[in-house]
């Protein structure tokens, strides 16, 4: 009568080189693969299905050892365990023992330090330098009190003491702040630098919305106090007559309805004086998309006596400021205007006096408004299926506009 396990001796694992696969019984199989090589496998069946957990190579794992694990993984069957399961868990547990050994090595994990190991990983993800800026100088300037502070200890006081002196004056740095700092401390917590069980201290919900005062109505829209269309064009006169690079700037931003870091920025690379086009770079445009403006004749006129004046190298400024390698200044148009006597106006109020005239004295279409604005139009769909920019109609649009400043 043959035996039901422990039928293959050390001799015969050792001597057999026949490609296949070799019971011991009870579960326990010899595997011999095609480039000789030798291995044990536990195979069984649990709900069903056919598993096999490997042993280890018979080079390393030795016939009574194999027979002892495979013992072992039928007891755990018996009592109703799974065993690749078991060994999954009792690895992971042997890993996290390991990490946590690590971590008393180390240290706490302090807020600054993991604060800056967040913002490398995922700045990159981030669309516009400016955003990469505000965050380190945010976490640095107004929570330099959590910078030294392990991670785990950190409490809602703690960033109630942070948030508090700039919550009301400062309201939306003050509340992206406390995002980032959520952020921060959620994302300590994925890398396990923090124990459950835990609640986010930067949390809003049920937590900062009871200590904290309410701040203005985020989704109120801010209006940039606009000069009405019907004044624009005897503004138009009066900024022709200033012979300053800023009141070119401003004329240039009224014309193509740009905002002011759009033609601030504006480089000579960006400007096709052949074909009117001036095309500006995605990751100079708030929406992230490249965008292109048809040039009125006013416009290509303006430029063309700007690059008698420069050496239009690719790189350089359109606009260069004082200082070498930088812009004009950010406050250099508001500035013109309160000198004009219309402070009371805003540049990028200016986008909405063309918007203001665009929808009560033409027939353009508002998406083509819209377009020219360089606003996002219709649903995330709908977008994905129309690539073009309605590049032709705007460029009539822009000279209707054209016309109506120099009132023609």
């Amino acid at each position: 009568m043959s035996r039901s396990i422990h039928k293959l001796s050390a001799r015969r694992v050792e001597a057999e080189r026949v490609i296949g696969k070799y019971s011991d019984g009870g579960g326990l199989w010899l595997y011999i693969t095609r480039d000789g090589s030798k291995r044990w496998v536990f195979a069984y069946e649990r709900d069903k299905k056919r598993r096999e957990m490997g042993l280890g190579a018979a080079s390393d794992v030795q016939l009574g050892k194999a027979r002892n694990l495979a013992a072992s993984a039928r007891q755990l069957l018996v009592d109703g365990i799974d065993p690749i399961e078991a060994r999954r868990a009792a690895e992971a547990e042997a890993a996290e023992a390991a990490r946590q050994a690590e971590l008393e090595r180390l240290g706490p994990v302090l807020f600054g330090a993991f604060a800056d190991r967040y913002m490398d990983t995922h700045e990159e993800g981030w669309k516009h330098p400016k955003h990469r800026q505000q965050w380190r100088n945010s976490i640095k300037t107004h929570a330099a009190a959590l910078l030294k502070r392990p991670v785990q200890d950190i409490s809602t006081d703690d960033v109630v003491a942070v948030l508090k002196p700039i919550w009301r004056s400062v309201p939306e740095t003050s509340s992206r702040l406390r995002g980032r700092i959520e952020i921060i401390l959620d994302a300590a917590k994925a890398a396990k630098h923090i124990q459950s069980p835990w609640e986010n201290p930067a949390r809003w919900r049920g937590n900062l919305c009871h200590l904290l005062p309410k701040q203005r109505n985020k989704n109120q829209v801010r209006h940039h106090p606009a000069m009405p269309f019907e004044e624009i064009p005897a503004f138009w006169i009066q900024l022709q007559k200033k012979t300053s690079l800023t009141a070119r700037a401003l004329e240039l931003t009224i014309l193509c309805a740009t905002r002011t870091s759009e033609t601030l920025c504006m480089t000579w690379s960006e400007v096709d004086l052949e074909t009117a086009v001036w095309t500006i770079p995605a990751a100079r445009m708030k929406i992230g998309i490249q965008h292109r403006i048809p040039l009125c004749n006013t416009a290509i006129a303006l430029l063309r006596t700007l690059a008698k004046r420069s050496n239009c190298e690719p790189d350089a400024f359109v606009f260069p400021g004082q200082k070498m390698g930088r812009p004009l200044s950010q406050m250099s148009m508001p500035m013109l205007l309160r000198r004009m006597d219309v402070g009371h106006y805003t540049v990028h109020g200016m986008r909405s006096t063309f918007r203001d005239y665009m929808g009560e004295m033409t027939d353009h279409a508002e998406s083509v408004v819209e377009q020219a604005l360089a606003h996002q139009v219709g649903s995330e769909t709908s977008r994905a299926y129309r690539r073009g920019d309605a590049f032709l109609k705007r460029r009539v649009l822009m000279d209707d506009w054209e016309a109506y400043l120099l009132g023609s």
